[in-house]
This record gives C-alpha cells, structure tokens and sequence, in this order.
C-alpha cells in the first residue's frame, strides 16, 4: 500500500465551490420546502419616478440624435472583488450613472441597451427605444433567495423588481437572460442591412467578449469598430460638460456635505495632534460624514500635513499632524446621486498661520481669486491656468525664488515656476471627480466657458523639505485652495464659498469650532 501524498489538492469538491465551505449551507429537501414557505407578500404599490428620471431622459435623446440607426450599449459594470469572496461596494459607471439617473447600489451587471427604431418614433421623439436589463428580485420560492451571497436577499438585501425600477427610471426593463439577444439580434455592417453597434468599453469584460464575438461572426473590422466606440466613450464623457438642473442641485448637496465634513475635521484636529498616525483621525473624521451625508468618498481623502502636504497625491495618510504645521486637506462627499464636491483648504494646526505659511497662503488665494474673477462665458478653459500661475509667478519673483524673469517662466519654452506647482489649476467636476477625461481636447482644455460647466479653482505652491533651490523657511510647506465653481450666463458662482477662504476668516473659524 503505498502513502498518499497529504499535500496533493483534493479533487473531490471543484475550486471555485469551495469558496461556500465557510457558510456550511444546508442542502436538504426538507430545508430548502421550508425556506420557500410562510413568507408575505410584497403589496405595496409601485414607486413614483425618480427625479433624475427626465433628466436621464434627455440626455439618452441627444445620445440618440448623435448615433441614429446604432445600438448603444452601456454597461453598468460588474462588481469588483476586494478580496477572495469579499466585493467593494458597487458603484455603477458613470455614463451608465448619467443616461439611467440611477445612483447608488443599482443592479451590478446591468446594461441599458439603446436600440435604434425610426426617426422620431423613440423615447421621448428620439431615435432609440431604451431597456434596462438586469437582474431582478429573485422569488423567496428559489435558493438563489438564500444561497447567491451575491445578488440573493438574505444576504445582501432587497432588490429591486423589473416593474419597480421600470416606474423609477421611466424605461422598460428586461432581465439579463434576454440581454444576448438584446445585444447580438440583427447585427452586423451596416452596409449589409445590419445593425451597428457601439459600446462603451473597459467596464464590462463579459459584455465586451459579446459585442466582439458578435462582430467578428458578422464579419465586422475590430479595428474599425474599437474606433466606433471610441468615439461613444468620446461623446458619453462630452455629454457631461454642461450640467443640467439636476446635475448642479446634486451637487450643491455634494458641497454642502462636505463642508460639514471639513467642519468635524475642525473639531477633531486636538486628537489628530495627540495620536501617532493623526492624519488617520482627519481621514477618518471626514469619512464618517461621508457616509452619514452621501453615499461614499467621491475620492480617497489627502489629509496631509507638514511635508506630506508637498506630495500631490498623498492617500496614504500615515503621518503625524503637529502644532505649528499647516494640514492640506483634500476631500470630497460623494452624494448619493454619486455627484461629488472636491475641495481643498490648508488648516494651521495650531489655529494660526505663521508669517510664513500666511503670506504663501495668500499667494495662492490670490491666484485663485484672480481666476475666478476671470472665469466668465467665452473665456478658453485653459486660461483659467494661465491666470492663476502667472499671479504665482510674480510671487515667487517677488520672494527672490524665481531663477529667471516671470515672462520668461510664463512662456511654454521656460515653466520654472512649475517647479512648484507642478499640476493644472481647473478640471471639470460632475460624477467623477476628474469629470469629462476622455473628451477631446478641443472641447476641454481649448472648449470656451459655457453656462452650466462646473470646475474647481486649485491652485497651489509646494515647497518640499529637501528642496534646495529655496530659502530653508519656506521647506516642508504644502498650501493648496480649491473651490468648486460654477459658469453662470454672465460670470462664476463658487458653490464653496461658505467654507472659509482669508487666512484671518479661516483662523475665527477654526478657533469657533474648536471652543
């Protein structure tokens, strides 16, 4: 009789069921008769519409107008593991987010499918009949009910029906058992009397290997195609640059979130100092407002003080916070909606700036003053920047930090400046924090103002410790203000403008909050 090696894997259960070992489900006759019995029925009443509803509405009609004759398919995504069984908590894409006006916690694996019908005939005179399809409540009578730690009600709540998220967003829904055929019927070159379809890629992979499979079958250009739904990606993100009624009432709630949040920071600031890892306690203070006000984090917090206030995108937020340092905390309320702020302010520690941190500190207030004042419909994106840094660099200049002439910073073959404040001054601000990233520069960085566009104001000056191109008093000093901000018909609204900006304004408050 020969050993039996005790290290070889069993092959007696499959792999990817072991996963379930932890739960000990039980499996027999009896149980699964009794789960499915004695439950209430759900009687109540259909939901009313969504406010986002019309709003979503409109904007799949100007998607419809821009790509007639095409199906557009618009994943919502999966969820994403965190660790072996464990997801993060799901967030939809936004271009899924924007067309469907559904916000948090909605339907991982949902996709709406945009399908093309005759000229005017579509949701609301468009061009294209919407479905959501997804997966629906699963019946109390099925084990998914209790098995699918996933998806299953026992364990991750309830779920919507197809009726109940068809009242909410206004569209018809269908489940994901029909969404091949939704996707792949008909298809092909257009050419050939087929239908095109476009998708909005890198979300969905399963989805991807559909459309895919479904073009190489009907002998479509891949090539060709990639550009096809580059050009969707383009569009969805373009879409957003102008916001709507809703889009900016959703984030005035963003904002106002977090300024509380910015608040309770305030008022933690005494036990951030007594604790070894006290940015952890800023981190930690403003995320649970975050979550008491909104969904989430828009982005993961920057609490960074002292020289970790010189590094752009300090998330770590392991060091210390000590009396006389300056905290640059860069956080945002993510609202449930999922549109979120982003807003920066630079906190003296101890409650005052010194000499030094105060008049750096008003350089770059007055760099974010300047453009503000100059952000107006008709003004070029990108000179928003320009404004902003040639205030910075006439300080510098002034400050005798300047290696060279401000002109000669400011023209593209010099930049020294940038030394210092290395990143841009605005980006656009909606769904996502860094908004409208895949749209073409033309419509970006070189697009004028525009009634409706909303942007943050950032600039900043970091003058890191182990620089030694400026006077050793300025070292280990991060300042960053951003505000939120705004295009109105005949100028800027800076929807942050609560949360203090002067130094002297932002010193009262603190001293307040902190009795």
């Amino acid at each position: 009789m020969t050993n039996q090696d005790s290290s070889a894997p069993s092959t007696d259960q499959p792999l990817e069921d072991r996963v379930n070992n932890r739960s000990q489900r039980p499996t027999s006759k009896a149980f699964q008769d009794f789960m499915a019995s004695s439950w209430a029925q759900d009687t109540s009443d259909l939901p009313e519409q969504d406010a986002a509803a019309s709003y979503a509405a409109a904007r799949r009609a100007k998607l419809s107008e821009n790509f007639p004759g095409e199906r557009i398919v618009i994943p919502a995504g999966p969820l994403k593991v965190r660790s072996n069984d464990t997801d993060y908590r799901f967030r939809p894409h936004s271009a899924f987010a924007h067309l469907t006006g559904l916000g948090v916690d909605h339907e991982p694996d949902a996709v709406l499918v945009m399908e093309p019908t005759d000229d005017g005939v579509g949701e609301h005179g468009s061009n294209h009949v919407s479905t959501l399809h997804f997966a629906p409540m699963a019946g109390r009578d099925t084990t998914d009910f209790y098995l699918n730690s996933r998806s299953g009600e026992f364990w991750v709540g309830p779920r919507p029906t197809l009726s109940s998220l068809s009242a909410r967003t206004g569209m018809p829904t269908d489940s994901l058992e029909q969404l091949e055929i939704a996707i792949t019927k008909n298809s092909g070159p257009q050419a050939l009397g087929g239908i095109r379809i476009r998708l909005v890629r890198e979300v969905d992979l399963n989805i991807e290997a559909l459309v895919d499979t479904s073009r190489i079958n009907t002998g479509q250009d891949l090539e060709a195609s990639d550009a096809l739904d580059t050009e969707l990606a383009e569009f969805v993100s373009e879409l957003r640059l102008v916001k709507d009624a809703y889009e900016i009432a959703e984030l005035r709630k963003s904002v106002a979130a977090t300024i509380n949040g910015f608040e309770d920071v305030v008022r933690n600031l005494d036990k951030a100092v007594a604790h070894e890892r006290g940015e952890r306690v800023v981190e930690g203070a403003f995320f649970a407002r975050a979550r008491l006000e909104g969904n989430e984090l828009g982005y993961d917090t920057i609490a960074a003080s002292g020289n970790n206030a010189t590094i752009l995108h300090w998330i770590r937020n392991t060091g210390t916070v000590k009396q006389g340092e300056v905290l640059l905390l860069d956080a945002g309320v993510e609202a449930e909606s999922l549109y979120t702020a982003d807003i920066t302010r630079s906190l003296p520690v101890s409650g005052k700036y010194t000499e030094v941190q105060r008049k750096v500190y008003q350089a770059v207030l007055d760099a974010a003053d300047a453009a503000f004042a100059a952000a107006k419909p008709g003004l070029k994106f990108r000179d928003l920047h320009l404004v902003a840094t040639r205030v910075l660099a006439e300080r510098l200049s002034e400050w005798g930090i300047l290696p060279v002439s401000v002109e000669e910073a400011m023209d593209p073959e010099g930049q020294h400046h940038r030394r210092w404040m290395p990143h841009g001054t605005s980006h656009h601000l909606g769904l996502d924090v860094h908004d409208c990233a895949q749209a073409r520069a033309e419509l970006y960085l070189d697009a004028e103002l525009e009634e409706g566009m909303v942007f943050t104001i950032e600039p900043g000056l970091y003058f890191k410790d182990e620089d030694l191109a400026i006077p050793e008093e300025y070292r280990g000093l991060g300042v960053r203000i951003e505000d939120d901000i705004l295009v109105t018909a005949d100028g800027a609204e800076n929807l942050s403008v609560a949360l203090p900006r002067k130094p002297e304004e932002v010193e009262a408050w603190m001293a307040k909050l902190r009795g």
